[in-house]
């Protein structure tokens, strides 16, 4: 299961995330998403977890303040499709 993580500490790593799932159970993956051109944190991830592990684990977090922060969690969703901006559809140059 992909799970959302959301509000996290502008500082936080992907492995410091990882260590704050881990004690619910296995941990495949878990990235904090950066700025492409900053490279600065968003301020939220994703962590991918088994199912049986995952439930427990978005309960337990959900709500539960680190390094001051609420933390968010909840079961990621897939992304909306966004309308796709081509340069011509800008209309006419003035």
């Amino acid at each position: 299961m992909n799970i959302y993580v959301g509000n996290l500490p502008y500082s936080m790593d992907d492995a410091e995330l990882r260590s704050l799932f881990e004690e619910f159970g296995s941990v495949d993956a878990a990235s904090v998403i950066r700025d492409k051109f900053t490279g600065r944190s968003r301020g939220f991830g994703f962590v991918e977890m088994p199912d049986s592990d995952a439930n427990a684990a978005i309960e337990a977090t959900n709500g539960r303040s680190h390094a001051g922060r609420n933390l968010v969690v909840n079961q990621a969703r897939e992304r909306e499709a966004r309308p796709r901006f081509d340069r011509d559809d800008r209309g006419p140059r003035y």
